[in-house]
């Protein structure tokens, strides 16, 4: 049985920092997508909403509130959280459905309104939690991970606090012509490198922002796409898996790896499994891909996730990028969007935000940030506690 489902419409609210609900930022993006699907509401069947815990109750059960707010239809519902690989268990859930034959026509939707400044346990005492200890007991907030990373990065393989500030530059140029993006402004490289120092070896430049935004996806069967669209794009693999034991590698929010003392680490690592799973089910390598929107909350992240998603061996995600081969016009553009140095996290956007990008890249409908010829391309994610996220999106 094929695994493929349509992408019928997409949409997207702007990111920024509006000061309004999420919800509203979510039915602007959803009525978005359904106007560019070419269906109205009552058509959708199923909705699949990415839960945002910072916003109260309305946002631990997201796809119900986003119901409401469209206006009750009858649709069948559920609400999806893995952090910020949210949105890819949203539409995980969205494509699952379809593929059963429940429903041909759902709607996926995810969007935040996040705090200013870096992401904060959500309120309590619960010393057993270790998002709480990180916070509470060490004080690591998300941006000293991304430090360490960084750091990490730098040891094993020589990169340079250069190297980091080129991927900032280069997104920054992406995302120039992106109207959904919040941050449309070039920087150089040496305003990258006198920003102040956040988390060392990482300046502020270096790290995304925290925002409100909003992304929603029309999935369809295939044989109804066809009814409606000439060459419909599809989703041809999802991946949200989970490590195996021994992770040796530290995630977040953990402060200790697993010891490898008596069991031998898995021949492939957490973070490479990801987009595997996703090329695996979609018959495809990365070699296929055209282009790649990648999670760079951090700039030095960003080089990681080259190398995770196969676009390259270990420790040559910095040669990618002082050759181009990684910017607009170059062999596979990585975050031709402008990524989250250009939008901030919004989290159970994020993964959607992804594919409306390749969507509307696979169109040919980027203006401005067109890359040249795109048949495939694939996201890459990654939620807090082990949640793996990559989808492949082809013509």
């Amino acid at each position: 049985m094929s695994k493929q489902v349509a992408v019928l419409g997409v949409g997207m609210h702007p990111w920024g920092k509006w000061g309004k609900s999420f919800v509203e930022y979510g039915v602007v993006a959803a009525r978005a997508a359904l106007a560019d699907a070419g269906i109205e509401w009552k058509d959708v069947q199923f909705v699949s909403g990415g839960d945002t815990i910072r916003n109260g109750y309305p946002g631990y059960v997201a796809g119900a509130t986003f119901c409401q707010a469209m206006g009750w239809n009858g649709a069948r519902v559920a609400s999806s959280y893995g952090a910020c690989a949210s949105g890819s268990q949203a539409i995980n859930n969205a494509r699952a459905q379809i593929l059963a034959g429940l429903c041909d026509v759902a709607l996926v939707i995810g969007a935040d309104a996040a705090p200013k400044g870096f992401f904060a346990p959500v309120g309590g005492d619960r010393p057993d939690d270790p998002d709480w200890l990180r916070f509470r007991l060490i004080g690591a907030t998300n941006p000293i991970y991304f430090g360490l990373y960084a750091r990490r990065r730098m040891e094993i393989y020589g990169a340079t606090e250069h190297d980091f500030a080129k991927v900032k530059v280069k997104n920054s140029r992406h995302g120039l012509a992106n109207p959904n993006a919040r941050y449309r402004k070039e920087v150089t490289k040496e305003e990258v490198l006198s920003s102040a120092v956040v988390s060392d070896p990482l300046r502020l430049l270096d790290i995304c922002a925290t925002s409100d935004g909003a992304a929603a996806i029309v999935l369809t069967s295939l044989d109804f796409a066809r009814k409606h669209s000439t060459a419909p794009v599809k989703i041809a693999g999802v991946s949200t898996v989970t490590p195996r034991f021994p992770n040796t590698v530290i995630e977040m929010p953990n402060f200790a790896t697993d010891s490898a003392a008596t069991v031998a680490p898995p021949a492939v690592p957490f973070r490479d499994s990801i987009a595997r799973g996703a090329y695996e089910e979609a018959g495809l390598g990365p070699e296929d891909m055209s282009m790649a929107e990648v999670y760079d909350l951090s700039t030095a992240l960003e080089l990681d996730w080259y190398e995770n998603i196969g676009l390259c061996k270990p420790g040559e995600a910095e040669k990618l990028l002082n050759d181009g081969d990684t910017t607009l016009g170059g062999r596979v553009p990585v975050n031709p969007s402008g990524g989250l140095a250009c939008f901030g996290e919004a989290i159970p956007a994020q993964a959607i935000a992804q594919v409306c990008e390749l969507t509307w890249q696979l169109r040919g409908q980027a203006a401005g940030r067109q890359v040249e010829n795109a048949k495939a391309g694939v996201t890459a994610n990654q939620g807090l506690f082990g949640h793996g996220s990559s989808i492949v999106v082809t013509k």
